[in-house]
C-alpha cells in the first residue's frame, strides 16, 4: 500500500490542498485546516445540528458565537455579555438554548448566543482564528449559501472554495462520517460544478452521491445520526434539518462570531 501521508508536492503546493481546481471538499477539522491553508473561503456543513441551529439563530437576527465542545462555554458567554446554548436534555425555562434547531425556533431571540459543539462549532472557531472567511452551511439555506458565493466572487483556481463536511465522533473521539454532512456538502456542491477549474476529485464524488440517492430527505431521516436523534426524543430537530432551501440566511463569520451576510 503506498504511503500518501507524506503530502507530496508540485510546485510547492502540497497535493492534499487539491490545487488546480475551483471547488475542493473535505472532512473535519483536519481538513479544514489543509484547505484553509490555500482556499478564499470555506463552507461548513454539520446538518445534524450545528450549522442547522446556527442558520435558524442568526435567521433570527441573533449573533452567534462558535465554541468547541466543552465545560468552558458558560465561562465564555459570561464574558461576552451573552446566551449559552445548553445540551438538549438540559433545557428548562430559564436556559431554554441548545443545539437543538427546533428548541431555537420556539425560544426568545437574543442579541448574543454562545453555541457549543465538538464537531461544526470546533470547526468554525479554529477556521476563523486563522482569517479565513467562513460561512455556515445546511439542507435548508445551501441555495443561499451558493448564490453568496458566486455573488461574492468565490469559485475558480484563484480564489477556491473549500467545504468540509464536520461529520460526528465514534465513542474514541475520531471522526465518524456522516450521510447528513454528506448530502449536505453535496447540496452545496452541485450549485458549485461549474466554478472555473471545476470541482476537485473529492468534490465530484461527494456530488456523486447525492446523484445516487433517490430520496435525499430519506436518506438524513434514516441514516445512524438522524435514526439517534429520534430514539432520543428529537425528531423535531431532524424535521427542522431537512426543511430544503427553506432558509435564505447566509450566516458569515467574522470577528468572532455570525451573523447574516
Amino acid at each position: 500500500m503506498s504511503d500518501v501521508s507524506a503530502a507530496p508536492t508540485s510546485l510547492g503546493v502540497s497535493l492534499n490542498s487539491q490545487p488546480g481546481s475551483g471547488a475542493r471538499f473535505e472532512w473535519g477539522l483536519a481538513g479544514a485546516a489543509e484547505l484553509g491553508h490555500t482556499c478564499a473561503v470555506l463552507v461548513v456543513i454539520d446538518v445534524l445540528s450545528f450549522t442547522t441551529a446556527l442558520d435558524v439563530a442568526v435567521g433570527r437576527g441573533t449573533r452567534v458565537h462558535p465554541f468547541p465542545w466543552g465545560d468552558q462555554a458558560s465561562a465564555y458567554a459570561e464574558r461576552l455579555g451573552a446566551a449559552v446554548a445548553v445540551r438538549r436534555a438540559a433545557l428548562s425555562p430559564d436556559h431554554p438554548w441548545s443545539l437543538s434547531p427546533a428548541s431555537l425556533l420556539r425560544a426568545p431571540a437574543v442579541p448574543d448566543l454562545v453555541l457549543a459543539s465538538p464537531n461544526g462549532a470546533a470547526i468554525c472557531a479554529a477556521a476563523g482564528a486563522t482569517g479565513v472567511p467562513v460561512v455556515a452551511a445546511c439542507m435548508r439555506n445551501a441555495r443561499a449559501v451558493v448564490a453568496w458565493l458566486h455573488q461574492s466572487g468565490y469559485g475558480g483556481p484563484t480564489r477556491p472554495i473549500g467545504v468540509i463536511a464536520a461529520g460526528e465522533r465514534w465513542p474514541d473521539g475520531t471522526m465518524r462520517p456522516g450521510v447528513e454532512d454528506l448530502v449536505g456538502a453535496a447540496m452545496v456542491l452541485d450549485g458549485l460544478s461549474h466554478v472555473p477549474g471545476g470541482l476537485s476529485v473529492e468534490a465530484a464524488v461527494t456530488l456523486a452521491a447525492l446523484a445516487a440517492l433517490p430520496d435525499p430527505v430519506a436518506a438524513v431521516r434514516g441514516c445512524v445520526s438522524g435514526r439517534i436523534l429520534v430514539e432520543r426524543g428529537f425528531a423535531a430537530d431532524v424535521d427542522v434539518a431537512v426543511e430544503v432551501d427553506a432558509s435564505t440566511t447566509v450566516p458569515v463569520l467574522e470577528g468572532g462570531f455570525f451573523s447574516a451576510a
